[in-house]
Formats: C-alpha cells, sequence, structure tokens
C-alpha cells in the first residue's frame, strides 16, 4: 500500500493535473466537523457494500481521523483491484502540520 504524508499530498495539490479522488473512510458526525472538499464519504463498515460505486480506473486517496481506518480500507480496496494511498496521520495530522485553520477533535 503506497502512504502519502500531510506534506506529500500538499505537495500534489499543488499540481491540478494530477488528479487523485479523496475517500473519506470516517463516520458521517465526523465527516460533519471537517473534510476535504470534494472528497467522497463511505464510513468504513459500509464500504464492501459500497465499493461496487467507486472508479475503480482512478488514483484513490483514502482518509480517515488517525490513518487506521483508512489503512484497513486501502488493504480491501487494494485486494479488490484499486490503485490507493493511504493518508498517514489522517485528517488529524494535515490539520496539525498544513492547514492550522482546519478544525481538530
Amino acid at each position: 500500500m503506497r502512504q502519502w504524508t500531510p506534506q506529500e499530498l500538499a505537495g500534489h495539490l499543488e499540481n491540478p493535473q494530477q488528479k487523485v479522488q479523496m475517500l473519506d473512510v470516517r463516520e458521517p458526525w465526523e465527516y460533519a466537523i471537517v473534510h476535504f472538499e470534494g472528497s467522497t464519504l463511505i464510513p468504513l463498515g459500509r464500504l464492501l457494500q459500497e465499493m461496487a460505486t467507486l472508479d475503480k480506473s482512478k488514483e484513490w486517496l483514502v482518509v480517515c481521523h488517525h490513518g487506521i481506518r483508512s489503512a484497513h480500507a486501502c488493504y480491501f480496496m487494494e485486494r479488490s483491484g484499486f490503485h490507493v494511498i493511504n493518508l498517514t496521520g489522517g485528517i488529524d495530522r494535515w490539520a496539525r502540520e498544513i492547514d492550522p485553520d482546519m478544525p481538530v477533535y
């Protein structure tokens, strides 16, 4: 499984020609507090049932709060033929290292 640090993701986002889809596997209440704009929400508990709705031809960056649930999601998705990247430290690390205006919980 590929992994990106928040700094690697920030560098990637600076180049709009490199497109990656974001999948957030947290719960809806967490997503309501803070999320990446344009990310798709599918809680980890529903991922296996809803994975067929995702485009396998795209590269997916998977995000959760601290990077644990997203690592599990990446494992399931890779086994199903998806190209995935886990955000190490999750959205919490992103907020602390890249975007201090982003809410943390």
